[in-house]
């Protein structure tokens, strides 16, 4: 359901923060739970809900069942508001307080998104500007910055990590060098975060190539 709460919240026309956090309040409370203990769907349709409160995105409940249930379903007509449709409306309510009790009220998050827009536009006065355009970098590693939220990467890493490690990835994918990065003292991924590692960009990387590969395995 990790793919399904990324889905949902771009058919309900949820910008890409309130995704996000959407996505790190269903993982994080699955972090804290037994993943058998609750069901999935009804998590997510409330991490969707929680999420645009958060993000001030506000969402109606009865949009994110009938988008939910057309995910399900997908010859499905929109429920009818008769006693099942209230019952689960009623059941995303309670679970929205279930989830913030598990997590403590902390629902707030740092997303890596900031991080590699300055990232993005600091790389882009650095390139060859043929070499920049030729190749679809940045939607590359927007791409991948969405994609990792299928998995827990937001709750492992820092966001500044994952926003150069998604970049580093994108720019390797196309087989595009940094002008000077051999020659200079430091790699120009340590330039944007003082901090980082390489074997935490192999980390990072490695995580996000096993997203792709559990995602094709899913039935």
């Amino acid at each position: 359901m990790r793919l399904g709460t990324s889905l949902a919240g771009v058919k309900l026309g949820l910008q890409s923060i309130p995704i996000a956090t959407a996505c790190t309040i269903y993982h994080k409370f699955f972090g804290e739970t037994d993943l058998d203990a609750y069901d999935p769907y009804l998590i997510a349709m409330s991490a969707i809900y929680l999420a645009g409160k958060v993000e001030e995105q506000h969402l109606r409940t009865r949009d994110i069942i009938n988008v939910s249930n057309r995910y399900l379903n997908p010859s499905s007509e929109p429920l009818e508001l008769d006693a099942r449709f209230w019952e689960l409306r009623d059941s995303i309510v309670q679970c929205e307080l279930l989830m913030l009790r598990v997590l403590r009220f902390q629902v707030s998050f740092q997303h890596p998104h900031k991080y590699l827009l300055h990232y993005l536009i600091s790389l882009k006065n650095w390139m060859n500007r043929y070499s920049w355009q030729r190749t679809p970098i940045s939607v590359t590693a927007w791409a991948l910055l969405r994609d990792s939220y299928h998995g827990g990467l937001c709750l492992r890493f820092r966001a500044q990590h994952i926003a150069v490690a998604v970049l580093q990835l994108a720019l390797q994918v196309y087989g595009v060098e940094v002008p000077a990065d051999a020659d200079a003292e430091k790699p120009w991924w340590q330039v944007f975060s003082d901090d980082l590692t390489k074997p935490t960009i192999d980390n990072i990387v490695s995580d996000l190539i096993h997203i792709y590969t559990m995602d094709t395995e899913i039935p």
